[in-house]
């Protein structure tokens, strides 16, 4: 068993999920995986079951009835690596927009650089996003000067969702206060983190867009971000 978990939330990744198995697999430092699958109809489940007999007691499944939503495979996934007491907690797509190579980097910022949580950023000096029309990058760059604006927080990229957290934040954190879906969850939690008083430490990446499958972006999911940062402000997190 190794001390890090990634949480890897899954919806119609078949193109995506044995790739990025077998890549967290090769790494240097050992991870372990768990997969959120809200019922996927494309197979991803039938594949993450194959390779669980390919890697025993490091990949880890926890299959849901429907489309419940990121927030809440993450909270099921919290919970989870919690109860099976891993140190240190990984957030990651498994669209390869995020690098596995950049895990090592985003550990290294909690067990050895000091940080509670470390987060993989595209908007600190040497971060950056490829493949990305012009709009949707300006849209991604505002909404983060927006939230810091309205929620007073220091961190340059608000919706990251590649993310590490030592057990003691997510332990911290009243995980059943956030109730946000997208990318509200993730400006949510780094507020909560904050709001306690743990550390962050932004590590720059080049985020890249999806090749294989479907985005599961959608405008409601912006809309929830522009009005839910008003709302964490009242929360109990």
């Amino acid at each position: 068993m190794s001390d890090a978990l990634i949480i890897i939330p899954t919806y119609n990744e078949k193109e995506n999920v044995e790739r990025m198995t077998r890549k967290v697999m090769s790494l240097e430092k050992s991870f372990d995986l768990l997969f959120i699958d809200d019922a996927s109809p494309d197979g991803t489940a039938t594949i993450i079951k194959t390779l669980m007999n390919e890697f025993p007691n490091r990949i880890f499944i926890e299959e849901r009835k429907g489309k419940l939503g990121l927030g809440t495979a993450y909270i099921h996934g919290f919970k989870w690596a919690i109860t099976h007491q891993y140190d240190y907690i990984f957030e990651m797509d498994c669209d390869f927009s995020h690098n596995p190579d950049d895990l090592i980097r985003l550990y290294n910022a909690c067990a050895i650089d000091g940080a509670d949580f470390s987060i993989g950023s595209r908007y600190i000096h040497g971060g950056k996003v490829e493949n990305w029309p012009m709009r949707r990058l300006l849209l991604s760059y505002f909404a983060s000067v927006y939230v810091r604006l309205i929620l007073l927080i220091n961190i340059r990229d608000t919706t990251a969702g590649f993310k590490c957290y030592k057990r003691k934040v997510l332990e911290t954190i009243n995980l059943d206060g956030n109730t946000f879906k997208g990318y509200a969850f993730q400006i949510c939690m780094k507020f909560a983190a904050l709001k306690h008083g743990f550390k962050a430490i932004e590590v720059p990446i080049t985020f890249v867009d999806r090749i294989y499958g479907e985005s599961k972006m959608s405008s409601g999911i912006f809309k929830e971000a522009f009005f839910g940062v008003w709302k964490m402000r009242r929360m109990k997190l």
